[in-house]
């Protein structure tokens, strides 16, 4: 019976080492940060004092690289304004890159690098279904600037569309508590398998710090809007309004979308569209006016029902001789813009 005791323990001893240990944190780093990208963007913005005029700003994001043609994915909100922009890789060279997709709704973009440097392997997407609420994180970005800073950090809740207000209304999301700060944005959170399942979107905060409520896009989601269905990046800066907002400002419908940037070269430029030049503030609502309000696109009216969905199926069906149409308020009549798609899609 002794023999027999002994002769157990050692096959399940030999089991157990048998067993491949599951990575680390430490170990996996080194092997993903290399996907992980510092974006700066250049953009016009309302100056903060003196008269109303533009100036230029830079800030800073995140994002990874998906492929070795140069693809990146990011926030949407980091890009979505931008004149310049360029990425930093992780071994300190800088290149130009432009926005190839961008779907504001869902803060995911998608942009693409000039050239990358050899060497470097892209980020492996995973399948955000299978993430579980308290499934060890990571986060890799450039918080403040610090470029290729880790937190880490669980899986607090999975957030269906509808589950929260605001912007994120109409998002899936993970939240976590890993720390997420100002630069993060568009960085990638990882599983311990070394995979994406989200990108870094925003945090819910009273100090405007980290203070564990993050949220961060689904992998899945981020996919389908902008390499299964790409979203066409617009250039656009806007702010719906509606109700006593809309009267407020006579808008000839209840609802509307007030222009507040229109990047340099995009298609919302090549369009015509101008940006308001005025800050004001109406009914707690931060606004730049004097520029157009966007009234419908194609016939479709802004804050009608699934307007952008349904915005967003007629501008994929245009070919590139159709005319694309937008119906705005200017200097307090409704004039139609209107463009030849090819030449708004030739950037």
């Amino acid at each position: 019976m002794q023999k027999c005791g002994v002769l157990v323990f050692a096959v399940a001893a030999a089991a157990q080492f048998s067993v491949a240990a599951e990575p680390t944190i430490s170990d996996l780093f080194p092997e993903v940060d290399q996907a992980v990208v510092e974006i700066t963007t250049v953009q016009d913005v309302l100056a903060d004092r003196g008269p109303a005029r533009r100036v230029k700003s830079d800030s800073i994001g995140s994002g990874f690289l998906i492929s070795t043609d140069g693809r990146i994915i990011t926030a949407a909100h980091v890009v979505q304004i931008a004149d310049e922009l360029s990425v930093r890789f992780v071994n300190g060279e800088s290149v130009k890159a432009h926005v190839v997709a961008s779907d504001p709704g869902a803060d995911v973009a998608l942009i693409q690098t000039e050239s990358v440097p050899t060497g470097i392997t892209p980020a492996r997407l995973g399948n955000s279904d299978e993430a579980n609420t308290g499934d060890q994180v990571f986060i890799i970005g450039a918080p403040f600037g610090i470029a290729h800073s880790l937190s880490v950090g669980h899986i607090s809740a999975r957030r269906a569309p509808g589950q929260l207000f605001g912007s994120f209304e109409k998002v899936e999301l993970l939240q976590t508590d890993a720390a997420i700060n100002q630069g993060n944005s568009g960085g990638p959170m990882f599983n311990m398998r070394g995979e994406v399942i989200g990108v870094v979107s925003q945090i819910m905060s009273s100090s405007g710090g980290s203070q564990g409520l993050g949220f961060v896009v689904t992998s899945n989601l981020a996919m389908r809007v902008l390499l299964d269905e790409p979203s066409s990046w617009t250039g656009l800066g806007g702010v719906l309004i509606e109700g006593k907002v809309a009267r407020a400002l006579n808008l000839p419908q209840s609802a509307g979308i007030v222009v507040q940037s229109v990047a340099k070269g995009s298609p919302a430029s090549a369009l015509g569209l101008r940006a308001g030049e005025l800050k004001a503030v109406i009914a707690d609502q931060k606004l730049s006016l004097g520029g157009d309000i966007i009234l419908s696109v194609h016939g479709i009216r802004i804050g009608d029902t699934d307007y952008q969905e349904r915005i967003r199926e007629r501008r994929k069906a245009l070919e590139a001789q159709d005319i694309f149409r937008v119906s705005i308020l200017r200097d307090g009549e409704v004039i139609e813009l209107s463009q030849v798609v090819s030449i708004l899609d030739d950037r």
